[in-house]
């Protein structure tokens, strides 16, 4: 069986969790092809904060934290024994240097600052792992994300380039072998580096399996698998343990948090396996998804997604509001960066629950009140139960206000504040 593992920012989050992830790959190396890396641990928000200082003018802050980062990253190196290394060392401090000539010389441009800067945290973590991974007999070749997956359109939340991704791919990558890459990140035809979207290290693995046509994708998280709700917000979660690749795209589009939303359905296109397993308890077998689904409606799901914005959208002059005005409003929420999770339309409103950055917030209801009348409330929270198995309201609702609620044969969705 040919595989390809990720792992995520927790699983590498310090020396003990490196070389914990060396015992996964010595356990199940026999047709792992390659192994796809996040930042460590929450270096991407650190390189976030380094990039606001960049866009700030303040260059000696960026400069301060991005030495901060880099002493994070060598306490972790140190523990490795890799700073003996003189290839590696090389290396890690090529990507460094390049990294602060690019904060000290580079004009200000937010997206491609924003790429190019965020980056170093899947390029650093890779670098790291791979040499260890070779000083301890598991011989890999690294590989840069940005070389293999190419992009179109936006340098963040890139659209991929599938038929130029699928040759590189393949012209790159020898199944017999074993690579190390990045997740997360790619580069554009003309050779700018570009994103994929936050969490976007899922969406990597898949590419890659897709375009190798690989028999599994392996996804190792802190949890036992694909819960049916997110353990921070509900008690007694259990694990789906065999559900489709329909089930899951669904959840994703939901809001599942597990899986990245992009992730599922190239997988699906070429019936590839995905798996996904807890990295601190490995002998599990965790979910998973793939053409059949035993689970599909075995479980209800329940989704929570707080902090949301909720808009009510009026014609001026009180008409109907109809298909040519939600295209309008519609092209106004993509030019803001508006995410809809959840929409409903009567004769004269239009109702839309999504999220935005509070910084584009004021100029997305300046946008729309050229044309129309806005109402809107903030934190507001999202609910969605899959396969609910009660018409009842769930208990602790009962003393919400609820705003909007929808109901299908297979779904209910609330959308909610606390009572004033």
């Amino acid at each position: 069986m040919t595989r390809i593992f990720k792992f995520g920012g927790a699983s590498v989050k310090n020396s003990d969790a490196i070389i914990n992830l060396k015992e996964i790959v010595s356990l199940h190396k026999e047709g792992l092809t390659v192994i796809v890396v996040s930042a460590i641990d929450k270096t991407t928000n650190q390189l976030e904060e380094i990039w606001k200082s960049y866009l700030n003018d303040d260059v000696d802050s960026a400069i301060q934290k991005t030495n901060k980062c880099i002493d994070f990253h060598y306490d972790i190196i140190n523990n490795l024994v890799l700073n003996k290394d003189d290839d590696f060392v090389v290396q890690f401090n090529s990507l460094s240097n390049e990294l602060k000539s690019f904060l000290s010389n580079n004009k200000k441009d937010n997206n491609l600052s924003y790429s190019k800067i965020v980056s170093y945290g899947e390029l650093w973590s890779t670098c790291i792992i791979s040499s260890y991974l070779n000083r301890e007999g598991y011989l890999n070749n690294w590989v840069d994300a940005r070389k293999i997956i190419k992009t179109k359109l936006n340098l963040i939340e890139s659209d991929v380039d599938w038929e130029k991704t699928n040759e590189i791919v393949n012209q790159t990558i020898n199944k017999k072998k074993l690579y190390v890459t990045q997740g997360f990140i790619s580069s554009n035809s003309d050779g700018l580096t570009t994103t994929l979207g936050r969490e976007g290290s899922d969406f990597t693995a898949s590419i890659i399996g897709t375009c190798l046509a690989l028999d599994e994708v392996v996804i190792w998280k802190d949890v036992d698998g694909l819960l049916n709700a997110d353990p921070k917000w509900f008690d007694n979660t259990k694990v789906l343990k065999n559900i489709s690749y329909k089930e899951a795209i669904e959840l994703s589009y939901l809001g599942a948090s597990v899986i990245h939303p992009n992730t599922v359905k190239p997988l699906q296109n070429k019936k590839i396996n995905l798996r996904i397993k807890s990295f601190l308890v490995p002998s599990n077998k965790g979910s998973l998804i793939s053409e059949s689904g035993l689970d599909d409606r075995e479980i209800p799901s329940l989704i929570y997604k707080p902090n949301q914005f909720l808009l009510s959208i009026t014609t001026k002059d009180y008409s109907f509001v109809f298909e040519e005005h939600i295209s309008e409003i519609f092209s106004i929420f993509y030019y803001s960066g508006y995410k809809v999770h959840l929409m409903q339309n009567s004769a004269l409103s239009f109702s839309v629950c999504g999220i935005i950055s509070p910084l584009k917030l004021p100029l997305l209801i300046k946008d729309l009140q050229k044309n129309y009348k806005v109402k809107f409330n903030e934190k507001v929270d999202l609910l969605t139960i899959r396969h609910y198995n009660s018409l009842d309201i769930p208990d602790f609702l009962k003393s919400k206000e609820i705003l909007i609620q929808q109901r299908s044969r297979s779904t209910i969705r609330f959308v909610f504040k606390d009572k004033t």
